[in-house]
């Protein structure tokens, strides 16, 4: 006789993470949200969207790449969920729509109830944090395909933006300023990178690096910074005043800037304006990482910009403090010469 256990899949336990979970899940959710966690489909009350005169509907969905391996490795799940939700919602606010609910899915090689459990509670505090509701997700276990202790998180979020209030490259102008609002360490992007100099710099995740007045492991697993709520605040106070946001991920600072920025317009960072943060400074040292490969694959400091008009630059960054956001103005949007890239960085980072 051979059960689904036999082969590998363990029902029972997949209901215990369910039960685990259910807490965290209940922080993170809205008004809107019908009916509670289990059924085979999340419901959320859409007749608020009548409100607006054609409502446009965003959808975003991202993982958080080999920064698993990470948490895998420490044994640390309750943050990494925070990543995953950062990566998603911040990718909605850009074009200026709220982040109203998200899905989750979680494969592992085996249901450990407890750690399931570690990584929800990650994903609903960042949905917490965002304004977002943690309407669904799936726990899937594969035995075979990946070890007891591997795992993968990967989600979806819906937003809302009604279609005139929409953010983009169509609304930037020449002379518009960039506001950087700064990171809280490398994100969830470029780990493959960082896992290579671990490795053959041969780096202890446990030890302690006086660079940092931490471990490794604890800087590494510092979570992304969510400003969904902080753009959305944001937004309501600049009166029409805001261009757009750029969420810098995967490609650095230049790449993900050009994405918002039109085709004769051209966005300049001035580098003297901020440090590399010294997590970021360490390892590039430490693994002979060149400026121009570190600026395409970390965010170097800043985790989302905003383009404003020039005569609101000090509304903004006051509005952003108001929120603990420190804030600060990067760069401008200068008109583009024929052979210059959409988005550069110019100078030298300031000293320490």
């Amino acid at each position: 006789m051979s059960t689904y256990k036999d082969a590998g899949v363990d029902i029972d336990a997949g209901d215990r993470a369910v039960e685990l979970m259910k807490a965290s899940i209940a922080k993170a959710s809205r008004p809107e949200v019908m009916g509670g966690i289990g059924g085979f489909a999340g419901l959320f009350d859409a007749s608020a969207l009548k409100n607006m005169k054609k409502p446009l509907l965003a959808t975003s969905t991202d993982g958080v790449g080999t920064k698993t391996e990470i948490a895998r490795a420490i044994g640390k799940y309750d943050t990494i969920g925070e990543d995953l939700v950062a990566m998603v919602v911040d990718d909605l606010v850009v074009c200026g729509a709220e982040p109203l609910f998200m899905t989750d899915y979680i494969a592992v090689g085996k249901v450990i109830p407890e750690r399931i459990a570690e990584i929800v509670s990650g994903i609903a505090r960042g949905c917490e944090k965002a304004g977002t509701a943690l309407i669904g997700g799936e726990t899937a276990e594969h035995p075979g395909l990946l070890a007891d202790d591997e795992f993968d998180v990967a989600g979806a979020a819906t937003g809302v933006v009604d279609a005139d209030l929409q953010l983009g490259a169509h609304l930037v102008q020449k002379g518009d300023v960039l506001i950087a609002m700064p990171s809280s360490g490398f994100h969830a992007n470029g780990f493959s990178l960082v896992r290579h100099i671990i490795k053959t710099a041969k780096l202890s995740l446990d030890a302690h690096v006086s660079e940092y007045g931490k471990t490794s492991g604890e800087v590494f697993l510092t979570p992304t910074e969510i400003y969904a709520l902080d753009c959305l605040a944001l937004i309501r106070s600049m009166q029409g005043k805001l261009r757009g946001f750029s969420h810098i991920t995967g490609g650095g600072i230049a790449e993900n800037t050009a994405r918002v920025i039109p085709e004769h317009l051209s966005a300049i960072y001035d580098r003297s304006t901020w440090s590399i943060p010294v997590e970021m400074e360490y390892l590039s040292k430490v693994g002979g990482v060149p400026q121009a490969d570190m600026e395409r694959t970390w965010n170097c400091g800043i985790g989302m910009s905003a383009i404003v008009s020039p005569d609101s630059a000090d509304l903004a960054l006051r509005s952003l403090a108001a929120r603990g956001m420190k804030a600060w103005v990067a760069g401008v949007v200068e008109e583009r010469e024929p052979s210059q890239a959409r988005s550069t960085l110019e100078g030298t980072y300031r000293a320490r």
